[in-house]
C-alpha cells in the first residue's frame, strides 16, 4: 500500500502531468442551505469551499480548473435529496460537500448506490459515522464535543442539574441520547427535555418550564434561526442560569446576539496560530478576502475542497481516473493529510477524530478556555 503526505502527492502529481496533456476541468457538487432559515450557514460554508477552489486553481495542482456545482438543500431532507439526484445523474459529479446530519443521511444512500463520494463538514449526529464506506467527515461528531464538554460543566461550572431544550430530528435526537448517557456517568442528572419543532420559533412556554425545572444549566440543542431564537427568548423570559451548546452555535449571528453573552460552546480545536503553510495561507487569505476571522465552519469545507484536490492529483499523477471509487481507494492508501489546522488521518469509517475546544462567548466572539483530546 502506498502512503504518501499530502504535498508528496501534490508534487508527485504536477511532475507527472506531461506538459501537452489535454487539461480536464473539474466539477464536484455542495449541497448547502442557501435559502430559508439556515441560510447564514450556506454563506459560511461556501466561504470556505470557494478559497480552496480559488487555491487549487491558482497552484495548477490539477490540469483543468475545478469549480463547484451549488444546489440548494435549504437544511432540509426532501430538498437535499432532489439536488443529490441532479448532482448525480444530471451533473455526474464525483464528489459532493454535504452539511446538515437529518440532509446527510437522506442523501447518503444515493451516495453509496452511485459511488459519488460525500464529504460532511457540519453535521455532526455521532451515526454520521456509520453511513457506509462513501461518506466522509472531515468534521468530530457530536459525541466527542458532548464528551469534552460533561465534565467540564460538572467539575469547572458546578452544573449537576442541567435541563436539555433540542430541535425534535436526527440531530437534536442524537444530542439527547449522548446526554443521557453522558451525564449520569459524570454524576450529573438530566432534569428535563424539552422538544421543540423544527419549524418552532416561540419559545416563552419553553423558558417557563425550564424555570420551574430550576437547573444549574440549559443545554440548547438546535441550529440556525432557531438557535438564535431559543437563546433570546430564553434570557428574555427570565432563565439566568449559564447556556451550553455545541460547535453549531459558531456562526456570525448567534456569536454577536447580546443575549448569548457568556454562553460556552464546543467546537473542534484549531490553532489558526499554526507555522504550517496550509494554516498559514489559509488563515491569511481569509482574513485578507472577507475581513473576518475564519470559524471551524470555513476551515471544516475548505478542508474537504481541499482533500478533494489533493486525491485527485494523486489520481492524475497515476494517470486514473478522478471516479468516486478512485477516490476512496486513494484515500485508503493515503497515511495523512496535511489540513488546516493540522495533519490528520482518517479513521477506517471515514471519519476524522480531532481534539475538542470549550469556548465562551465575549463581546460577541468565542473565546478558547480549555482543549481536550478525543478519545479514538
Amino acid at each position: 500500500m502506498r502512503h504518501t503526505t499530502v504535498a508528496a502527492a501534490m508534487l508527485a502529481a504536477c511532475a507527472a502531468l506531461p506538459t501537452t496533456a489535454a487539461a480536464e476541468d473539474y466539477e464536484i457538487g455542495a449541497l448547502f442551505p442557501l435559502s430559508g432559515p439556515n441560510a447564514t450557514y450556506g454563506d459560511v460554508f461556501m466561504a470556505g469551499a470557494d478559497l480552496a477552489v480559488e487555491h487549487i486553481n491558482a497552484d495548477d495542482i490539477l490540469s483543468g480548473d475545478l469549480a463547484i456545482r451549488y444546489e440548494d438543500s435549504q437544511g432540509l431532507p426532501q430538498p437535499a435529496v432532489v439536488g443529490m439526484t441532479k448532482l448525480v445523474n444530471v451533473d455526474e459529479v464525483p464528489y459532493v460537500l454535504s452539511a446538515f446530519t437529518g440532509v446527510s443521511k437522506a442523501i447518503s444512500t444515493l451516495a453509496q448506490r452511485n459511488e459519488v463520494v460525500a464529504v460532511n463538514g457540519g453535521g455532526v449526529g455521532p451515526d454520521l459515522a456509520e453511513l457506509g464506506e462513501y461518506f466522509w467527515n472531515v468534521i468530530p461528531l457530536v459525541n466527542l464535543e458532548v464528551q469534552a464538554i460533561v465534565p467540564y460543566m460538572i467539575e469547572e461550572m458546578g452544573a449537576q442539574r442541567v435541563v436539555l431544550v433540542y430541535i425534535d430530528d436526527p440531530f437534536g435526537q442524537a444530542i439527547l441520547g449522548e446526554l443521557e448517557e453522558a451525564l449520569p456517568e459524570g454524576g450529573g442528572e438530566l432534569v428535563e427535555v424539552l422538544s421543540v419543532p423544527v419549524t418552532a420559533q416561540q419559545f416563552s412556554g419553553i423558558a417557563a418550564r425550564v424555570r420551574a425545572a430550576n437547573p444549574d444549566a440549559v443545554y440548547i440543542a438546535s441550529y440556525g434561526a432557531q438557535q438564535i431564537q431559543i437563546v433570546k427568548q430564553l434570557r428574555d423570559n427570565g432563565v439566568e442560569v449559564p447556556l451550553v451548546t455545541y460547535s453549531g452555535y459558531a456562526v456570525p449571528d448567534a456569536l454577536g446576539l447580546p443575549e448569548a453573552e457568556g454562553m460556552i460552546y464546543t467546537t473542534q480545536s484549531v490553532d489558526y496560530g499554526s507555522d504550517d503553510p496550509v494554516t498559514q495561507r489559509f488563515v491569511e487569505d481569509f482574513k485578507a478576502k472577507t475581513g473576518n476571522d475564519p470559524t471551524t465552519y470555513n476551515v471544516n469545507y475548505y478542508n474537504a475542497v481541499h482533500l478533494f484536490g489533493v486525491l485527485a492529483a494523486a489520481l492524475e499523477a497515476k494517470g486514473e481516473e478522478v471516479t468516486g471509487a478512485n477516490l476512496l481507494a486513494e484515500r485508503d492508501a493515503t497515511e495523512t493529510f496535511d489540513f488546516v489546522g493540522g495533519t490528520v488521518s482518517f479513521l477506517d469509517n471515514g471519519t476524522v477524530i480531532a481534539p475538542i475546544q470549550i469556548n465562551r462567548i465575549e463581546d460577541g466572539a468565542g473565546v478558547p478556555i480549555d482543549t481536550v483530546d478525543a478519545a479514538n
